[in-house]
């Protein structure tokens, strides 16, 4: 799909006819989508400088990403205009050759493009980085993130069961979107990858699952906190069937600001969290995969390709509970990019 050609309906057309001729024509997630007519596509692209540029080839099929296509989606989707170039930037980072689209729109696999949001942009977008904000209930965050997966598979031609070849698929795939604490205890993933501290960007990580995590019961110190995301990190490994896979990825835990200030408060930065985490999760990781792979090579199993591969993201709300997003085992490394104006 271009953006010159995008089927657009009357305004009083009935949703339900709507949704099952975009589905039928290869448009959509199968959930209700918000009928996409003249007048909703020219409010989202007020003020668009170029909606026809071609931004970057979208896999598997190829089709050509422009701000008008991904506009067209946003629309389906029930973003509000505020929120495209949040969307445009993911979908723009996910083309990196490094992200490995390719890989992750066609696999076998379950693997999602979760998108972290960071900066004033968040705000100013309506995203949230508190209570629930891969869940249900925020309607910024879910439509966000369900904009860049329907534009992504819509402009890529990623079909269930031709191209998108997931053996079972994950709801991950449908939305996953959330925005980082803005000032938090610890210092934001988009600093410590070179932005400024009120610079507007997005990350986005090919998540091979989702993974609540726990601290342990009667936790004391920080140890107590990390250890079982550690453990979390080694299960996904061993789980992939072969764990050797891991030692080229990442992994991603998501902290709510109470653990990271009892963390912080206690001396503990993100380059100790992570190195912690990954010295006892590929400790872990040799224990648990002994007879899985040669004895030769458990010594050279890790939970992720080094200790800077290991990413602590402050955001959600009230509670002690975290969420590890691993990296898809088959092959992905997370991207970093600005939110530009459009």
């Amino acid at each position: 799909m271009t953006s010159s050609d995008p089927p657009l309906v009357a305004a009083d057309a009935d949703p339900s006819v709507v949704l099952d001729d975009l589905l039928a024509t290869g448009h959509g997630d199968g959930l209700p989508v918000v009928p996409p007519t003249a007048g909703r596509l020219t409010a989202m692209l007020a003020g668009v400088r170029a909606p026809d540029a071609v931004l970057g080839l979208v896999p598997p099929l190829f089709g050509e990403l422009t701000v008008g296509a991904v506009g067209w989606y946003a629309v389906l989707a029930g973003c509000r205009p505020v929120q495209l170039p949040v969307v445009v930037a993911a979908c723009r980072a996910a083309l990196d050759d490094a992200f490995n689209l390719l890989g992750i729109a066609t696999t076998t696999g379950a693997p999602a493009v979760a998108v972290l949001v960071h900066g004033p942009v968040a705000a100013r977008a309506g995203l949230t980085s508190g209570a629930g904000g891969l869940g249900t209930g925020n309607r910024a965050n879910a439509c966000a993130g369900r904009a860049v997966s329907l534009a992504l598979a819509g402009i890529g031609g990623a079909t269930a069961g031709l191209t998108d070849m997931a053996t079972i698929g994950s709801p991950a795939k449908y939305t996953c979107c959330t925005a980082e604490v803005p000032g938090g205890p610890l210092p934001s993933l988009a600093v410590r990858r070179g932005f400024a501290a009120d610079a507007d960007a997005v990350t986005v990580v090919g998540a091979g699952s989702v993974v609540e995590v726990l601290p342990a019961e009667g936790y004391r110190d920080v140890p107590d906190v990390l250890a079982p995301a550690a453990a979390a990190m080694a299960g996904v490994a061993l789980a992939a069937g072969d764990p050797r896979r891991a030692r080229l990825g990442e992994q991603f835990l998501l902290m709510p600001p109470e653990l990271a200030a009892y963390t912080a408060q206690r001396g503990w930065d993100t380059e100790r969290i992570a190195g912690f985490l990954f010295e006892r999760g590929s400790a872990l990781l040799r224990s648990g995969a002994a007879g899985l792979v040669a004895a030769d090579a458990l010594g050279g199993l890790t939970v992720a390709a080094s200790a800077a591969d290991v990413h602590v993201v402050v955001t959600g709300g009230a509670g002690v509970k975290m969420l590890l997003l691993p990296g898809w085992m088959g092959g992905t490394r997370s991207v970093s990019a600005p939110v530009l104006p459009l």
